[in-house]
């Protein structure tokens, strides 16, 4: 790998991480693009860029932050029962994904055996879901900000919201996408289910994060070097702050019907692509 894939990765990986489209799907995409091959060592480099993007949550939503550490040390009762949500919601996905972490890397990243279907089949579902939650709102007469807000949030809808985040472990499904339609099924207004999302996504992508960098970081080291690392960060942390100041800003007076859109003509354009060969 290069300094310029290792740009174009970490710009891939800021831009979708949490976009309600995928950034695994995305980043195996690139990395096909680019003729990356799938080993060890590039999973491990796209997992660990992540961190680029979890500073930028951290940074844009440091009051919050802010407020669940106080909540910690008893000084904020709000803040405390946030965290302690987050946490639940975390579980789930963090016990079955140390339990399937062999069979869904063997199977599904973009390997051999059935190489990008899987997200393709991914992108598709997922955009289709989007659509058709989207229109069901507006048939309610729902607007982007009807539903509970964050601080209303209860351990039972976390735990659902928790759950249904292991659909992600699915690449390409998104863990933004199920976190958001989670939200907004318990309840949550639309604005509240994306800063739930974003703060979830802080806790267990920190925790893949660390967990592949203790286990494979060596190894992804060796392979690449440390600028590469770098440079993937840096532009993942850059990427991340510019998508997510303008999802917030958009979803305040739009619904995610753009999103469900763009993952119906990505699935085909990628379908269009894979079969081109063969024709």
């Amino acid at each position: 790998m290069d300094n310029f894939q290792a740009l174009v990765l970490g710009l891939v990986e800021g831009l979708t991480e949490y976009l309600p489209v995928s950034s695994t799907g995305h980043l195996l995409l690139a990395q096909r693009l680019m003729g990356i091959e799938s080993s060890t060592a590039s999973d491990a480099f796209a997992i660990c860029i992540q961190a680029g993007a979890i500073l930028a949550v951290l940074g844009l939503y440091r009051g919050r932050v802010g407020q669940m550490t106080l909540g910690l040390l008893g000084r904020d009762e709000t803040g405390r029962r946030l965290l302690f949500n987050l946490v639940a919601a975390f579980v789930p996905a963090a016990v079955l994904g140390l339990l399937l972490e062999k069979t869904i890397k063997k199977y599904l990243f973009g390997g051999d055996e059935w190489g990008l279907w899987p997200v393709v089949a991914a992108w598709l579902v997922g955009g289709l879901a989007i659509l058709a939650v989207s229109f069901a709102r507006k048939r309610r007469g729902a607007s982007p900000t009807t539903g509970f807000a964050l601080d209303n949030l209860t351990m039972r809808m976390a735990l659902i919201v928790g759950v249904a985040q292991c659909l992600a472990m699915w690449p390409g499904v998104s863990r933004s996408l199920i976190t958001i339609v989670g939200g907004v099924l318990v309840g949550l207004s639309l604005p509240a289910a994306v800063e739930l999302s974003f703060l979830l996504g802080v806790i267990t992508l920190t925790a893949a994060t660390a967990y592949d960098a203790l286990k494979h970081g060596p190894e992804m080291l060796a392979t690449y070097g440390a600028v590469p690392l770098l440079i993937g960060f840096g532009a993942a942390w850059l990427s991340a702050v510019l998508a997510v100041q303008w999802m917030v800003g958009y979803l305040k007076s739009h619904g995610m019907e753009i999103f469900g859109w763009y993952r119906v003509l990505l699935a085909m354009a990628v379908t269009a692509w894979l079969l081109w060969p063969a024709t």
